[in-house]
């Protein structure tokens, strides 16, 4: 009887290439996969320090609101996304009723916000700046814009 030498993707001799092949790629896979999760939090902490900043300055334009308003705001919108060490800074400090923009400033680094090792974002800080109108008298408003152009 004459025995045959099987050689295809179920034989015993492609069983170790399999494995090579598997250890090769593995790491490769597993990278991506993680850099993946790490540029996809990058994302929502910067979607998340636009939101803040905008929540804040829109919690202040109304006369009588207070710096601290802009910085609870901001920060209860970080809370949810578990965002820490931001920093919040409102301009102008205080509020006064002839304050004619309220500009909020929030900032947070990307160490200890991301779920993995920051490795390729160490350093990186998501900023945002939002600058609105208030909401003050007409008188004020008025101040506020800019002149029209000059007439041709």
């Amino acid at each position: 009887m004459k025995s045959t030498l099987k050689i295809g993707p179920g034989s015993r001799r492609r069983r170790g290439a399999y494995t090579v092949e598997f250890a090769l790629m593995l790491p490769i896979i597993l990278m991506l996969f993680f850099v993946s999760v790490e540029f996809t939090r990058v994302s929502m902490v910067r979607h998340a320090v636009d939101n803040a900043s905008y929540e804040a300055a829109r919690n202040v334009i109304v006369p009588g609101a207070t710096v601290a308003e802009a910085q609870t705001a901001a920060q209860n919108i970080l809370n949810v996304y578990g965002i820490t060490n931001a920093t919040i800074a409102v301009t102008p400090n205080p509020l006064v009723e002839a304050s004619t923009t309220v500009t909020v400033n929030v900032s947070v680094p990307a160490t200890g916000n991301l779920w993995l090792t920051p490795f390729f974002t160490s350093g990186y800080i998501a900023s945002s700046r939002t600058t609105l109108l208030t909401e003050r008298s007409p008188i004020v408003q008025i101040t506020a814009l800019p002149p029209p152009p000059a007439a041709a």
